[in-house]
């Protein structure tokens, strides 16, 4: 009996100190797993990408469709009737070169086809008139460049058959008008159809801060004779005075 209750003892003490020994053991190994899967959740977690900041392009200039190759940006002199405004320095807007008046000190180009002699570069002179070959001297200045196309034409019937003209104007130096004082830009101003003298103001830069808007007149020639015409500049604002419009040679005075 005491034999076998030691033995028994000793079985219990041993499976206890197993059971002591096993434990951390099993722990040990169960925490493995989640650690494991804790890591890998860590790398497939998606991560927020950095932002960039890219410099915007610097913009580029462009030319117009159907421009030859090595051609400018900017538009050249204008070929056949019409006129070319685009880079004069007082360019104040677009004008209808079918309507266009010819004036004193324009320059024109004249070109008839297969006569080399007979066509050219022809100021307009004070007097309004150019000199050509074989016709000589004959209006220009209050003419279309059309209407003087045909006029050469028909002058030089007398001595070409069936002659082709063309006329361009390549300098325009008639329809201006003159800013004088307290203006942004003082000196000639591009004349467009219709131009008020509001609008040549505005083209000019607008009022400066000594401007006395109530004592703006126009100095306009007429037959001879320099008249004085007063310009209401509220009114305008207003538009109570939009039925005035400028004559080429004006000039507008702002005390």
């Amino acid at each position: 009996m005491n034999e076998s209750t030691s033995s028994l003892r000793r079985t219990k003490m041993e499976t206890i100190q197993i059971k002591r020994f096993c434990s951390p053991l099993i722990l040990l190994l169960l925490s493995i797993p989640v650690a494991g899967r804790a890591q890998a959740a860590q790398k497939t977690a998606p991560q927020t990408p950095q932002q960039t900041v890219t410099p915007a392009a610097a913009p580029t200039a462009t030319k117009p469709t159907g421009s030859p190759a090595g051609s400018p940006a900017t538009s050249g002199p204008a070929v056949g009737n019409s006129v070319s405004f685009a880079n004069n320095a007082t360019y104040a807007g677009p004008m209808d070169a079918s309507r266009y008046i010819i004036g004193p000190e324009d320059s024109l180009q004249v070109t008839v086809w297969k006569e080399p002699t007979l066509s050219g570069n022809f100021p307009v002179r004070p007097d309004g008139m150019i000199s050509l070959v074989l016709v000589g001297d004959l209006p220009a200045a209050g003419l279309t460049p059309m209407a003087l196309s045909n006029d050469i034409t028909a002058r030089l019937r007398k001595y070409i058959q069936d002659p082709v003209v063309t006329v361009a104007v390549l300098g325009v130096n008639s329809q201006r008008i003159f800013m004088v004082g307290e203006v942004g830009k003082v000196g000639p101003i591009m004349l467009t159809p219709g131009m008020t003298p509001l609008q040549a103001i505005v083209s000019a830069g607008g009022l400066s801060q000594f401007a006395n808007s109530k004592r703006i007149y126009i100095l306009r020639m007429v037959a001879g004779k320099q008249q004085k015409i007063p310009f209401n500049y509220k009114q305008a604002l207003k538009g109570e005075n939009t039925g005035m419009t400028l004559l080429p040679g004006d000039t507008i005075v702002v005390p």
